[in-house]
């Protein structure tokens, strides 16, 4: 499950908002469940956040996307 959660947060990162959080799970071979569970982590970790501006309700957070840039 954690390799699925990496997976699921880098294509989030590199689709940024293009396509929706299921098809997003789907890309990396999760089904709606599966990743679900994976958002809620996410989110509990403050990794993402909830954004109701484009196709995909989830984003990385600031601290997230600066921390990554760092790497």
């Amino acid at each position: 499950m954690m390799e699925n959660k990496e997976k699921y947060y880098k294509v989030l990162i590199d689709h940024a908002g293009r396509l929706n959080e299921i098809d997003l799970g789907e890309k990396v071979g999760l089904n709606e469940n599966e990743t679900n569970k994976i958002i809620a982590e996410l989110l509990s970790e403050y990794k993402i956040e909830y954004t109701e501006n484009s196709s995909c309700n989830y984003s990385p957070t600031k601290r997230a996307k600066r921390k990554n840039k760092d790497k």
